[in-house]
């Protein structure tokens, strides 16, 4: 039998928090531990409840999920910490991942993504839905200032110390695969696409799999 994954969800709609609920509670291995109206509960409840993962909405009332994402890394890297976003109107994605959040939602994907990206999530993997991030790299090199003079030349730089394998993982990170697709596609186990993924940070400077993401994407463009 899985281990079992308890998951706290943080959305000040009623209607989402059901629906999660519903969607995740279906799911033998995924336990529904508490459901927080905004920030501020959610950062009590997930201090009280010790969660595997905790689905944080960005825009709440008292205190937002940026908010409460910081102060819970604060603690410490667990629990993991997907955000759930519109995306097209909430600005404060990349906010949420540099302030450690594990990975993003949107609110409108199928629901055997949502069972995925919280499998991955309490497996120790960032989340980055694949049809969005394109999305996402543009977003972040557009608000880069310095995006501008050279920034692609020295994304080049940087990929250049990679092996020819390291360069082959960072590719399919890019992409948005997870480890297990990775596996698949490169001929490696999992634990081996792990190892190369933490070898990937640590080389290349980077806190999470966007930053790989767009890393990958400069050296492209140039930009």
């Amino acid at each position: 039998m899985a281990e079992l994954i308890r998951v706290l969800i943080a959305d000040d709609d009623p209607l989402v928090r059901v629906g999660l609920s519903l969607v995740l509670g279906a799911a033998p291995e995924i336990q529904i531990v508490g459901e927080a109206g905004d920030g501020a509960e959610a950062v009590a409840l997930a201090r009280r409840l010790r969660p595997d993962v905790v689905l944080m909405d960005v825009r709440m009332p008292r205190t937002d999920g940026l908010a409460a994402t910081a102060e819970l890394r604060r603690d410490g890297p667990a629990p993991a910490i997907v955000v759930l976003t519109t995306f097209d109107t909430d600005e404060n994605l990349l906010g949420a991942l540099r302030l450690g959040a594990n990975g993003f939602l949107l609110k409108d994907i199928a629901p055997t993504e949502i069972l995925d990206a919280v499998r991955r999530a309490a497996a120790g993997e960032s989340i980055l839905a694949p049809s969005v991030v394109p999305r996402l790299i543009g977003y972040a090199v557009a608000r880069d200032p310095e995006s501008d003079g050279g920034r692609g030349g020295r994304a080049s730089a940087v990929l250049d110390r990679l092996t020819e394998r390291e360069r082959e993982v960072a590719e399919a990170v890019a992409t948005g695969r997870s480890n297990a697709e990775i596996g698949a596609e490169l001929h490696m186990s999992v634990p081996t696409v792990k190892a190369y993924v933490s070898r990937l940070l640590d080389k290349l400077g980077c806190a999470n799999r966007v930053q790989v993401a767009i890393l990958v994407h400069e050296s492209r463009t140039g930009k």
